[in-house]
């Protein structure tokens, strides 16, 4: 399967925010690692067009 540099960005970007809404709704995650988790998944977003990248450039089996 292959997916576009947009396409990819969007889908993760897409689930980065499911991710985040269901933790926000769980009671059971503490504000402060909900804090930080959501630091971590929205560097991982910014970062996906080099994730891509380096996704398409790597060696091919």
């Amino acid at each position: 399967m292959n997916l576009s540099k947009e396409e990819l960005e969007h889908s993760f970007q897409e689930t980065i925010d499911l991710v985040l809404v269901h933790m926000a709704e769980h009671p059971e995650v503490a504000p402060e690692k909900f804090y930080s988790m959501a630091c971590m998944l929205e560097n991982l977003g910014f970062f996906s067009p080099i994730l891509y990248e380096a996704i398409q450039t790597s060696p091919k089996e």
